[in-house]
């Protein structure tokens, strides 16, 4: 993909945000894009290319936003980072004469959204490269229930470090005294919420407001994925200590 992109504009710069994204994960990699694509200056080409359906009927997409032009497949791992934003213009793209040719049914990735993405850094309009879409595929957020003890919600992602990030965000945190509440994932006391890792010896876990804005579910020096065996989709609640 970058020998491609560089072979189009060599005068581009190409930053990684991440290849460690589970194989197939779309909501893994929707979450990854969301939570950093921001940190880009604006006018940030991002591509996303978490493409399990590669070969089949699925659009190719690119999206103009206020600030940034994101590409990828029409599968929602665009869709988180797209619901921050402004958008002002949606295109299925159609004009194969953006492709690498031969297009292969296994990796457009290569064939198509790099060339796409190279050719938008040299100023062809979206509007060129294909047809007005209506809509696109949006990934379901889970949102974290309430009640009067306690803030119920999931793991959306988990990082190379072993960090279970939740569905929690920090303005859900300020419910209760984080100093009288406790963590609990999928039925495993983690402990209180703290700062940051070190709070805790070595080796401890520990949940702690994290940079993407979501509560983590941490191991000091560790991993809590492995240790307390959790995945996606596990649940997660803050609660008032003694109270179920």
């Amino acid at each position: 993909m970058k020998g491609v992109i560089l072979g189009i504009n060599p005068r581009v710069q190409i930053v990684d945000i991440t290849h460690d994204i589970p194989a197939g994960n779309i909501r893994a990699g929707a979450f990854a894009l969301a939570a950093s694509h921001r940190f880009f200056p604006v006018r940030t080409i991002h591509i996303a290319v978490v493409d399990p359906g590669v070969g089949s009927q699925r659009k190719p997409l690119v999206v103009q936003t206020e600030h940034y032009l994101f590409v990828g497949p029409d599968n929602g791992v665009l869709s988180y980072a797209l619901a921050r934003e402004k958008i002002k213009a949606v295109h299925q793209v159609t004009n194969e004469r953006f492709f690498l040719r031969p297009v292969s049914h296994t990796f457009h990735g290569r064939d198509v959204f790099a060339p796409m993405a190279a050719h938008l850094s040299k100023g062809v309009p979206i509007r060129k490269l294909g047809t007005v879409a209506s809509d696109f595929v949006r990934l379901d957020w889970p949102q974290p229930q309430f009640d009067q003890y306690a803030t119920r919600g999931e793991i959306l992602y988990i990082d190379r470090f072993g960090n279970a990030i939740t569905n929690i965000d920090h303005s859900a945190l300020t419910r209760f005294d984080l100093a009288r509440c406790e963590v609990v994932a999928k039925r495993n006391r983690v402990g209180r919420v703290c700062s940051f890792y070190q709070a805790v010896p070595a080796g401890k876990p520990v949940a702690v407001p994290g940079s993407s804005g979501f509560l983590e579910i941490a191991v000091n020096g560790g991993s809590a994925a492995r240790v307390f065996r959790l995945q996606v989709g596990d649940r997660v609640t803050v609660r008032q200590r003694g109270l179920q």
